[in-house]
């Protein structure tokens, strides 16, 4: 593994990278990402890819770029998010400058994940360029919206492009995660009825109402949560993560909005994770006829026609060992299974049947930070890695 050296700055990915992170792709910016989108393209055509446009939404569209092989060997998928978050409060004047500083390359987006899509683009021209082919295919799916709603990885999926194995490029710090849980986002109105405060006893307090169901979570949901595991990504756990009741103190509540994030392990479904809550709905209505609440899903987070379902680790598969495989003889240590959060790794194997393995430069302290960063060297490391995986993937 190589440390960093000036030389580094002028790696093709890391040129890329500071290309990529100087064109604004999140939610506030016009079109989104169709000037990233439309960079890519102009990229990869220029160094010879088979590239071409999967829309997604108006002018919203996935990159999809291929080097084709000699058709007798396994096609591996690179996955890799070309949106962002807005800059937010970002200690840096200037969030897209890609300057680099001690070592390390500036702005949104470049850990998250800007740079290693850059170095999977770097990865096949470089194989591209030494004449090699491949006994299988590579294909880029340069995907948008990973930050709301996932629609360019649910268009990846939609379109049946078909990987016999794929790598998701989030930061990973050289280490890789086989499998992530579920995500679901509800949210919880409790109905009450107001009242001036002077005369409380003539409201129905829906705070109060929501309190009673937090504790009931807490008491009877949270521990049955906590005995379910799986190795790849631990227990169900879950987030209150926002509430809001009431408009003054001196009135009783009539409404009350609770907020939950709930990660969820395989073998539940979203239906089942709004059972669990239901359930105690159900049960404090039993109990108390003043109780009054409603379950629903989030827009936020909804999918048009998937949900974020979980990774399913596929410790067996065949790119799950070329992952261990590369990174282990390139880092030369035991590399790191992590656990993480959502990605979408999960719609590519839940509903891709695509095995799926998350593995990327950077780490993931600095994705979303106020000083997002990421190693100038993690960027050539990964470059050698990607390559290295393909090479032996699609042998």
């Amino acid at each position: 593994m190589r440390e960093y050296s000036k030389d580094m700055d002028r790696h093709e990915a890391v040129l890329l990278t500071r290309e990529l992170v100087r064109i604004p792709s999140h939610k506030y910016v016009e079109d989104r990402e169709s000037k990233v989108a439309e960079f890519i393209y102009a990229y990869c055509k220029e160094k010879g890819l088979e590239v071409e446009y999967q829309q997604v939404e108006g002018k919203r569209r996935n990159v999809i770029a291929r080097l084709r092989g000699k058709g007798t060997g396994k096609t591996l998928m690179f996955s890799g998010h070309i949106d962002t978050v807005p800059p937010y409060e970002m200690e840096y004047d200037d969030p897209y400058s890609g300057d680099i500083v001690d070592g390390y390359l500036l702005g949104r987006g470049c850990n998250d994940m800007k740079g290693a899509v850059a170095c999977m683009i770097t990865a096949m021209v470089n194989i591209k360029n030494s004449g090699k082919v491949l006994g299988g295919d590579i294909v880029l799916a340069a995907a948008v919206g990973e930050e709301e709603k996932s629609d360019g990885a649910a268009q990846v999926v939609k379109s049946g492009i078909k990987a016999d194995g794929a790598i998701e490029g989030e930061p990973s710090s050289f280490g890789y995660s086989l499998g992530h849980r579920g995500l679901e986002w509800l949210e919880i109105k409790f109905i009450g009825k107001r009242a001036h405060g002077g005369t409380p006893e003539l409201g129905i307090n829906a705070i109060s109402k929501a309190a009673k169901f937090i504790q009931k979570v807490e008491t009877d949901l949270m521990p049955k949560m906590k005995e379910r595991y799986d190795e790849y990504m631990g227990p169900d756990v879950m987030n209150f993560g926002y509430i809001h009741g009431g408009t003054a103190p001196s009135f009783v509540a009539d409404i009350c909005i609770l907020q939950i994030d709930r990660r969820y392990i395989p073998g539940f479904t979203v239906a089942d994770v709004i059972k669990e809550y239901q359930d105690i709905i159900d049960e404090l209505k039993a109990e108390d006829p003043e109780f009054n609440a409603e379950i629903t899903r989030m827009e936020e987070n909804l999918m048009d026609d998937f949900d974020h379902a979980p990774l399913i680790p596929e410790p067996d598969s065949l790119i799950a060992k070329t992952v261990y495989n590369v990174l282990k003889e390139y880092t030369g240590k035991e590399p790191e299974l992590m656990r993480r959060g959502w990605t979408d790794a999960g719609l590519l194997s839940t509903y891709g049947k695509i095995p799926t393995v998350v593995t990327g430069p950077g780490h993931i302290k600095w994705s979303h930070a106020k000083d997002e960063k990421i190693p100038v060297a993690d960027l050539v490391n990964y470059t050698e890695i990607y390559t290295k995986i393909a090479e032996e993937f699609c042998k």
